[in-house]
C-alpha cells in the first residue's frame, strides 16, 4: 500500500483560512472618516477645548497620524504597534499580546480600532493629560504645533 503524500501540513491550511477570515473581518469594520464627519464626531465627544486644544488640533493630529483611518495599524522597530485614528502606541497605552505592557488606558489595543472611536477618544484624552499634552504625538509636533489650523475645521458644521 502506497503512503499518500499531503500537499500541505494540516495546520497550514487552517492558519491560511483563519488569516483570510481575520482580514475580511478587519476590513469590514474599518472606517476612514471624512474631515467634517470626524470634526462632528470629535465635537460630540467633547474634544473642542479639551486641555486647551481646539478641534483643529485633534483633526490635524488624526490626519497626519492615520489619514482619518480608524482601523490604521503601524508597527514599530521595537515590536510595539500603533493603533487607530490617533495611532496610539501599545508600548505604554494599551494591551496587546505582550503581558508586560504598561496599558495606561486600561484597554486592549484592538479596542482602539473600533470605528465608533469611543475608546480611542477616551485613551487620547488620557494621553493628552500627560505633561506633554498633544506633543506626545510626533505627528502633531511635526505638522500641527504652532501652525494656523483653522483650515482643518473650515466649512464643517459643528
Amino acid at each position: 500500500m502506497e503512503a499518500r503524500r499531503q500537499l500541505c501540513p494540516p495546520g497550514v491550511l487552517w492558519l491560511a483560512f483563519a488569516s483570510l477570515i481575520s482580514c475580511l473581518l478587519a476590513t469590514g469594520q474599518a472606517k476612514v472618516y471624512s474631515r467634517c464627519e470626524l470634526v462632528r464626531v470629535l465635537q460630540t465627544f467633547g474634544l473642542e477645548g479639551y486641555r486647551g486644544y481646539s478641534l483643529a488640533d485633534w483633526i490635524c493630529l488624526a490626519y497626519f497620524a492615520s489619514g482619518f483611518d480608524a482601523g490604521a495599524m503601524d508597527y514599530e522597530p521595537d515590536g510595539s504597534a500603533n493603533y487607530g485614528i490617533f495611532q496610539i502606541n501599545s508600548r505604554r497605552w494599551c494591551r496587546n499580546l505582550s503581558e508586560n505592557a504598561t496599558n495606561g488606558c486600561h484597554m486592549y489595543c484592538t479596542d482602539l480600532l473600533n470605528p465608533n472611536l469611543k475608546d480611542t477618544v477616551i485613551c487620547a484624552m488620557k494621553i493628552s493629560q500627560e505633561t506633554q499634552g498633544l506633543s506626545s504625538w510626533e505627528a502633531w509636533r511635526h505638522h500641527c504645533q504652532g501652525q494656523d489650523l483653522s483650515d482643518w475645521v473650515d466649512g464643517c458644521d459643528f
